[in-house]
C-alpha cells in the first residue's frame, strides 16, 4: 500500500485535531450530567436522558442540518456569535469539532454515568460525615473511583469524533484543509473513478485508528470495575 499523500496526511491530522477537541470540550459537560443522572432525584430525568441520547438515534444529517440551523450564519446562537464575537462555526474545522462533541457526547456520559453508579454511595457519604462538603467529596472520592470510567467515555468519544461523517457534512461542508476529515476524504475518494486507491489508504487507517479506540476503551473499562472494586474495600478502611 502506497505512503499516504500530503492532503491524505492533513485529512488524518484534521480528524485528530477535531476528535481531540470534540473530546475535551465534551468532557466537563459529560461528568456533570453524569454525576446528575447516576446521583440527582428529580423530575424529568428520564427526558434528560433520553435528550442526551437522541444522536444516537437521529439520522445524523438531521443533527448536522439542526446545528446549521442553529449555529449557521443566520442561526440563532452562529448570528449572536460572529456578531458579537466574530465566532463562525459553520464551515469551518471549529464547526466539525462541535459536530463530533454531539455526536460522541452520549457515549461519553453513558460510560462515565456507569462508572460512577458502580461507586458506592456510603463511600462519599462517609467522606460528607467527616466534614467534607460536596464539592470536596466529588474530587477526593467521587471523581478518582471514577477516573478510568471518565478516560473509557473519553476514548470512545474520540473514537466515534473519528469516524463522524453525516452530521459534519451537513454542517460545515466537506472542504480540504479545514472541514475534511478521513471520513469525508473518503467520500470524497469514492465519488472519482480513479480514488480507490485513496479509499482503500484511508479506509484502512481509519480501521487501525478505530481498532486501537475500542480495544483501549474495553480495557479502560474492565480497569474501571476493577479499580472501583479494591478502591470501596481500601476507602472503607481508611
Amino acid at each position: 500500500m502506497d505512503a499516504l499523500t500530503p492532503q491524505e496526511w492533513t485529512a488524518l491530522w484534521l480528524s485528530l485535531k477535531i476528535a481531540t477537541a470534540a473530546t475535551l470540550a465534551a468532557l466537563p459537560f459529560a461528568v456533570a450530567l453524569a454525576l446528575l443522572l447516576a446521583r440527582g432525584r428529580f423530575p424529568g430525568k428520564a427526558i434528560l436522558d433520553g435528550f442526551i441520547h437522541l444522536p444516537l438515534v437521529l439520522p445524523p444529517v438531521v443533527t448536522g442540518y439542526g446545528l446549521l440551523v442553529l449555529f449557521g450564519r443566520k442561526g440563532i446562537i452562529g448570528a449572536f456569535l460572529a456578531d458579537a464575537f466574530g465566532i463562525v462555526l459553520a464551515f469551518r474545522w471549529t464547526g466539525a469539532a462541535l459536530a463530533c462533541a454531539i455526536m460522541g457526547f452520549p457515549l461519553m456520559v453513558r460510560a462515565i454515568r456507569l462508572a460512577i453508579e458502580a461507586i458506592d454511595p456510603k463511600l462519599e457519604a462517609a467522606a460528607g460525615t467527616l466534614g467534607a462538603n460536596p464539592f470536596q467529596v466529588f474530587f477526593a472520592v467521587t471523581l478518582p473511583l471514577a477516573a478510568p470510567g471518565i478516560l473509557a467515555g473519553m476514548v470512545l468519544c474520540f473514537a466515534k469524533a473519528l469516524g463522524e461523517f453525516g452530521a459534519t457534512i451537513t454542517f460545515v461542508s466537506n472542504i480540504p484543509g479545514e472541514t475534511q476529515t478521513l471520513s469525508s476524504a473518503i467520500y470524497a475518494a469514492v465519488q472519482d473513478p480513479a480514488g480507490d486507491p485513496i479509499a482503500l489508504r484511508l479506509a484502512f487507517v481509519s480501521v487501525v485508528l478505530s481498532l486501537i479506540a475500542l480495544v483501549v476503551s474495553e480495557a479502560l473499562s474492565r480497569r474501571a470495575l476493577a479499580f472501583v472494586g479494591k478502591g470501596a474495600p481500601a476507602a472503607a478502611s481508611g
